[in-house]
């Protein structure tokens, strides 16, 4: 045994030592909290810090800034078992970020105040609008720590439409990069229907009639909300499209079901049992394409329940799928298209 064979051994060993040392500082593990010297960011309708996750460190990549649904949080909660979107993080630390590169906010607490009064899930406090001035903090706070000039934003359900009216609102699409928009509501929801049927309309069930907040946004793709947001003004729309205007489109990803959704297909999910296909109105309304964003890059996926195994949802398997994550890193990482 010579000499030389030790020491090219010796080197071996310590190059490849150096390589796990660098994939497991890369992995990490994202955690439930913000990080030393992040700044508080108050939750306008709460009265109380936001919830959510980030770390400190070196940021490469651009920041991305994972949004959850309605009546969800970032990671699982004592009164919410759900809680994803750390695991989707996870997914991309397990693929080479960095932990500082990112971040979760929970612009709806621990959900425990659902406790007391389940209609709080459709009312004021968990709308698109109420919820944008803690988005539009909680942005310019993480450009601020990790000294980026812009970020990345995956979301889920109403984190999609989050996303879409605080960059309408601000004209601030220049901040975001790419935007994964994971089986958003874009042209609505078809739980908050008068017909009796509608069983989302019980106070047990979140007290979605039409009158409830979040059905004046997304009880239609006719509400005015909607009509903003889909640069729909002055058109008279149509039931059950998803639009868009060009702006942010070329760097989006819609990733949607194409079979069922509780939120969007008069059809049985997991042990979600169906509602009648109308809007809040009362009229015949096709919700199965409203994940759509006119222009958008378009992944449909089918059979994602079985990634949900609490209620073997469609609409929240999604965003646990494989696919999903697979796309959404590669979507991430890509190099920018050639102009």
């Amino acid at each position: 045994m010579t000499t030389n064979w030790i020491r090219r051994t010796t080197l071996t060993l310590a190059t490849c030592a150096l390589t796990m040392a660098t994939a497991a500082h890369a992995a990490g593990t994202v955690g439930e909290t913000f990080p030393p010297g992040f700044p508080a960011i108050e939750d306008a309708s709460l009265g109380k810090p936001v919830i959510g996750f980030g770390a400190a460190g070196v940021v490469v990549r651009t920041p991305v800034i994972f949004l959850h649904g309605n009546n969800d949080t970032p990671f699982p909660t004592a009164c919410n078992r759900f809680g994803r979107m750390q695991a989707m993080a996870q997914y991309l630390a397990d693929s080479g970020y960095a932990t500082s590169e990112l971040w979760g906010l929970g612009y709806q607490g621990d959900q425990c105040d659902l406790t007391g009064n389940q209609t709080r899930r459709s009312s004021i406090a968990h709308t698109n609008a109420a919820n944008v001035p803690d988005l539009r903090r909680f942005v310019l706070a993480v450009l601020a720590f990790t000294g980026a000039k812009e970020v990345d934003i995956v979301a889920h359900s109403l984190g999609v439409t989050l996303a879409r009216e605080w960059m309408r609102q601000d004209d601030s699409g220049r901040l975001v990069r790419r935007f994964v928009a994971i089986d958003g509501p874009n042209g609505g929801i078809i739980n908050c229907s008068p017909n009796a049927a509608n069983y989302f309309q019980g106070a047990a069930f979140g007290g979605f009639t039409p009158a409830s907040e979040v059905c004046v946004e997304l009880g239609s793709p006719n509400t005015r909300f909607l009509k903003l947001l889909n640069g729909e003004r002055d058109r008279d729309g149509g039931h059950g499209r998803g639009h868009d205007d060009d702006r942010d489109t070329p760097r989006t990803l819609v990733i949607r079901n194409a079979d069922k959704s509780f939120v969007y297909f008069p059809v049985q999910d997991g042990f979600i049992a169906p509602v009648p296909a109308e809007d809040s109105f009362g009229q015949p309304t096709d919700f199965s394409r409203s994940a759509v964003i006119k222009g958008a890059r378009q992944l449909d996926l089918v059979g994602q329940g079985a990634y949900d195994p609490i209620l073997g949802t469609t609409h929240l398997g999604i965003l646990n799928s494989p696919q999903t994550r697979q796309a959404t890193f590669e979507f991430l990482v890509a190099p920018p298209p050639r102009r």
